[in-house]
């Protein structure tokens, strides 16, 4: 298992439209994502309601973990993607 740390720089945090490019962005892999809130709350990348139910605002810091096969580049995948969106 592969996991990072990111606080999210989005103005709104991750509400329905960055959740969508999550989900959608995470479908693409056969790897389970999961990010984890800062109260330990967690939810699978792919499920868009689940993401949206975390209530991660603007500032917030949370654990993104990557585990499967190919773990080793979905995470810097994924980590390049919370930089350049989230």
């Amino acid at each position: 298992m592969k996991s990072f740390e990111y606080t999210i720089t989005d103005p709104v945090g991750i509400h329905a439209r960055p959740a969508g490019i999550l989900a959608k962005e995470a479908k693409q892999y056969e790897s389970v994502i999961k990010i984890v809130n800062k109260d330990g709350k967690a939810a699978e990348a792919k499920k868009l309601m689940a993401l949206m139910g975390l209530g991660i605002k603007q500032g917030d810091t949370v654990t993104v973990t990557v585990e499967g096969g190919d773990e080793e580049a979905i995470a810097a995948k994924i980590e390049e993607f919370f930089k350049e969106n989230l």
